[in-house]
């Protein structure tokens, strides 16, 4: 399993509460420029439209550049995502009921299949981010001091 992009700013945005995996409906010269590394996640998110079916929608993946020029190529299109019919039912149900929302974590090699894991999840409050950054920064300064006593 290689990774291939990462939502970084998601874990700060967003509490996970569910994660999901879903195939992606990729044309061939855009299968070629995700595995070079060239598709960002960020400001990307899923959404399920009325006839049940799920898309990532804003996600930017730029032509292949060996391709040469393509006309009319949109790099931030809508694009499919294969999910059962069972995980559709219960994704309308949780965004529906709770307010939740879908959000792209990861796109990733699985078995010669590009793969998104995305997750169902809440919008963090400026408090919880606020306390976010203080159990990072805990956690350094922690680190830090084993190091230190480590050496000295």
């Amino acid at each position: 399993m290689t990774t291939l992009a990462i939502n970084k700013k998601a874990g700060f945005d967003y509490e996970f509460l569910e994660k999901f995996e879903a195939g992606l409906v990729l044309t061939g010269q855009e299968v070629k420029s995700v595995r070079q590394g060239q598709a960002s996640l960020a400001g990307s998110f899923v959404v399920l439209n009325r006839n049940g079916e799920a898309f990532l929608t804003n996600a930017q993946i730029p032509p292949y550049k060996a391709a040469g020029p393509l006309p009319g190529y949109d790099s931030k299109r809508s694009r499919k995502l294969l999910l059962n019919k069972k995980e559709l039912d219960y994704l309308r149900g949780k965004t529906e009921q709770s307010g939740l929302t879908m959000i792209p974590l990861s796109l990733y090699t699985k078995d010669s299949k590009i793969k998104l894991e995305f997750a169902l999840a809440k919008g963090k409050r400026k408090s919880d981010k606020r306390q976010t950054i203080r159990e990072r920064e805990a956690k350094r300064d922690i680190s830090r001091a084993l190091k230190q006593n480590v050496r000295g």
